[in-house]
């Protein structure tokens, strides 16, 4: 029973994308750093007027495309940076406002104490638009987010 009920919180808590680690997500896949063809730097971090933003938030790649996103956390809070479809970014964020104390282990997401850095190298093996959020409770809302634009090639 205790076995079961761990792997159950476990499998909650690992992620929100279909089908656990072992799928395809729509986002893409986890990149090789030697394949990267560029390299974004995304700054997070709380305003004086109460937003909490990523700078930049919008960014268009190609199909196929490796990049390096290099997350600085310039904040005083926590922050993470998820690229996800949009309907598992909402999902996400819907368990995240219900168990906040939430770690992850994706490597579409990361989380950043204030000051830290971190980077996830990701493939876009697919066209589309697609999100990027701060899924720490109220930040999303504060307008933590932004898209991401993969173009065909």
């Amino acid at each position: 029973m205790l076995i079961a009920a761990a792997l159950s919180t476990t499998a909650l808590a690992a992620g929100s994308h279909e089908g656990g680690h072992g799928e395809a997500m729509a986002v893409g896949e986890p990149g090789n750093k030697a394949k990267a063809t560029q390299t974004i730097r995304v700054t997070m971090k709380e305003t004086d007027d109460g937003k909490m933003i990523f700078t930049p938030n919008t960014f268009t790649v190609r199909k196929g495309q490796t990049i390096v996103f290099a997350i600085k956390n310039a904040g005083e809070l926590d922050h993470e940076f998820v690229l996800d479809q949009e309907d598992k970014v909402m999902e996400h964020k819907a368990l995240m406002e219900k168990f906040p104390e939430m770690e992850h282990d994706d490597p579409n997401a990361i989380r950043l104490a204030a000051g830290e850095s971190g980077e996830i190298i990701w493939k876009f093996t697919n066209d589309g638009t697609f999100k990027i959020a701060c899924l720490v409770p109220g930040h999303y809302d504060a307008g933590m987010h932004g898209d991401v634009t993969v173009a065909k090639k």
